[in-house]
């Protein structure tokens, strides 16, 4: 495209569906939408051409043959075109057809937006994508004739395209997929609300996106409320399901384990890995309204005799995630629980210091049979954000933390949260 331009902004409304001229200002066609390539190279996405609707055909009209995009009409550089019929290449984009009015995510504020209309920029005669414009507004503005549909000013409502992932998996490309890079930014329960406020089309896309990470996608999966857990179950294998839960920490592979169909739930537990399989069995051996129920048997532990030190190489080479390694459980030479003691205790207690000396005496413990809402009471009085179970004999079988707890104690529909996610 040449410096000629006379506007350097544009809305895609006001472009798309208007009369093409050539450059003695003759009608030749009708703009019919405006091609991107959005293949990842570039920041903003490249407008490649128009398709346009000339002399009765679908036709392909290059960037470097427009002079000029106005609020009412498109024109090109010359009098006479050799162009092509249309034929979408692989990392294009029709913004009309495949972009307007279609759901994205802003990955800055992790919501959904609606793109109810698109903003081209022009800089040094090269047109790219600006953003969009999510606001009912725009909507309206696309209702009024095509002369008044122009930019007018700075927009606050604009969304920048850098801080946008569009959903592309209606796009017939093979080549275009939501980009795992961008929403591995966000926290899992974040991926988790975006999922649940999509179609389940473009849930099914989120997860295919993140599905290159596993761990993330585990992580995910705890997040998503049961319904949707299911839902982007059900389509997969006995195998794929199990990848799934045996990445998922013990407690909520089993509570998602049990939400299976009946039939599916013993060949999926049967290709678990053997650690995590024992673990799930015995979980799902106690009342889920209990603190078996709920206890996550995966924690460190180590004997009352071993130093601080010895205590926290231990913690660094455990495989227990961070968020579970916030305390050690102390037992006795029989194993028997001395009682729990925090890692920022251990960090600031001498190196050579025994870590029974750390523990408290006072300090409750629960057998497995316990109710939630006495497992509650106890973290509530004695001020505890974590809390061992223990068997008849007294030894460590798992240990409860606050959104164990909560997660039972706050309404069944907390996790409801898809309204949350969309604008």
């Amino acid at each position: 495209m040449t410096r000629a331009m006379s506007q350097a902004v544009v809305h895609l409304s006001s472009v798309a569906g208007s009369p093409l001229l050539d450059s003695s200002g003759a009608r030749l066609g009708r703009v019919q939408d405006v091609v991107v390539r959005l293949d990842g190279r570039d920041a903003l996405p490249l407008v490649t051409g128009l398709k346009a609707r000339i002399g009765g055909r679908e036709l392909f009209v290059p960037a470097d043959r427009i002079d000029r995009l106005g609020v009412a009409t498109a024109r090109t550089s010359t009098t006479k075109l050799n162009l092509a019929q249309f034929e979408r290449r692989a990392g294009e984009v029709l913004l009309r057809e495949d972009v307007l009015g279609h759901s994205m995510i802003n990955v800055d504020t992790a919501r959904l937006v609606v793109a109810r209309e698109v903003e081209l920029t022009c800089n040094e005669g090269v047109w790219r994508v600006a953003g969009i414009d999510p606001s009912l507004r725009a909507s309206l503005r696309r209702l009024l004739p095509r002369r008044f549909r122009g930019h007018q000013g700075e927009h606050s409502e604009l969304v920048e395209w850098t801080h946008l992932e569009p959903f592309v998996g209606h796009v017939p490309s093979a080549r275009l997929r939501l980009t795992h890079r961008r929403l591995a930014r966000l926290h899992a329960a974040q991926i988790a609300d975006l999922v649940e406020a999509a179609s389940h089309e473009e849930g099914e896309e989120i997860m295919n996106a993140v599905a290159a990470d596993k761990e993330l996608e585990a992580d995910i999966f705890e997040e998503l409320d049961e319904e949707h857990q299911i839902e982007f179950l059900r389509e997969r294998s006995d195998e794929q399901v199990a990848a799934v839960l045996g990445r998922m920490e013990s407690d909520d592979a089993a509570d998602l384990l049990m939400e299976l169909d009946q039939d599916r739930r013993l060949p999926v537990l049967e290709r678990l890995p053997p650690a995590r399989r024992i673990k799930v069995k015995r979980l799902l051996g106690y009342n889920p309204q209990t603190a078996g129920g709920i206890m996550n048997p995966d924690f460190v532990s180590v004997r009352e005799r071993s130093t601080v030190e010895q205590a926290l190489e231990q913690v660094r080479r455990s495989d227990t995630p961070p968020e579970r390694t916030q305390h050690v459980v102390v037992v006795d030479e029989n194993g028997r629980l001395v009682g729990p003691v925090s890692v920022g205790a251990l960090v600031k207690a001498s190196a050579h210091e025994p870590v029974g000396r750390l523990g408290d005496p006072n300090s409750p413990s629960v057998a497995p049979e316990t109710d939630v809402p006495e497992v509650a009471r106890l973290m509530t009085d004695y001020n505890l954000t974590a809390l061992p179970v223990v068997d008849g004999d007294g030894r460590p079988i798992g240990v409860l933390t606050v959104d164990d707890v909560l997660e039972l104690m706050l309404p069944e529909d907390w996790r409801r949260r898809f309204g949350l996610a969309r604008d």
